[in-house]
């Protein structure tokens, strides 16, 4: 009997080309992948042949599996395979539940790893020409999620809007509206945003404009999820940013 492992691996932002080394590995001596939405199909084909690939990705509105029925999915398989690889979009432990995974496997004494991902907070702003902090833009960056467990938008932008730092959100388009208008009553209507959607893609597709253009033209470019928002000084630095 095989001993039981369970490794995180951070996927990175879709380009296949952008997984670790360590990641790579990983997958190379898996004996069971979990995947999800966000992860390069490509990214398979460096495993086995012969072992089990189970996708228990989720999309808004669709969720093939609970993240409950995902950790039973874990220990059933670490169980019976021995090495599973969980293999998740970005990096792991930025939104992506890694570390409840990584919990729920101890309480079965199974053995833990996490690979670090490239996270697509800051890859995807950086591989469009925007660095999150750049000296005399942004001295700070906050990385919030739009969406809390109970659907509402996060309170934490409401904070992050006060402040000079560079904005990134994840799982926000659908919240668009709602996160505008907060930028509006901040007094920001002219700060500058950008919204990058399959970022690091060959069909990626970007939205800049200020926070009071930013909604047609998501529309005119028919911008979809996934999509990240970065708003702040930085998007300025983009070369397609309208010029005065």
């Amino acid at each position: 009997m095989k001993k039981s492992k369970l490794t995180i691996v951070g996927a990175g932002p879709g380009d296949p080309e952008l997984i670790t080394l360590k990641g790579l590995k990983a997958i190379e001596n898996a004996d069971v992948i979990l995947y999800d939405a966000l992860v390069n199909p490509l990214l398979l084909d460096h495993a086995k042949a012969e072992i089990p690939k189970i996708f228990v990705g989720k999309r808004k509105g669709i969720h093939t599996f609970t993240q409950e029925q995902i950790n039973d999915l874990i220990i059933e398989n670490a169980l019976k395979y021995g090495n599973i690889i969980r293999l998740k979009g970005g990096d792991p432990f930025v939104f992506g539940r890694g570390f409840e995974e990584i919990q729920h496997a101890g309480k079965f004494n199974i053995s833990t790893e996490y690979i670090p991902g490239v996270s697509s907070s800051i890859s995807v702003l950086g591989l469009q020409g925007i660095p999150v902090t750049h000296r005399g833009s942004s001295e700070s960056f906050w990385v919030v999620t739009a969406t809390t467990s109970n659907g509402k938008l996060s309170d934490d932008i409401k904070i992050a809007a006060q402040s000079t730092a560079t904005i990134v959100i994840l799982m926000g388009l659908t919240k668009l509206q709602e996160i505008t208008e907060i930028f509006k009553s901040q007094g920001k209507q002219d700060a500058a945003i950008a919204i990058i959607q399959k970022g690091s893609l060959p069909d990626e597709n970007i939205a800049i404009g200020t926070i009071a253009s930013i909604m047609d033209i998501v529309r005119e470019k028919h911008i979809a999820p996934p999509a990240i928002i970065v708003i702040g000084n930085v998007v300025k630095l983009q070369p397609k940013f309208p010029k005065n």
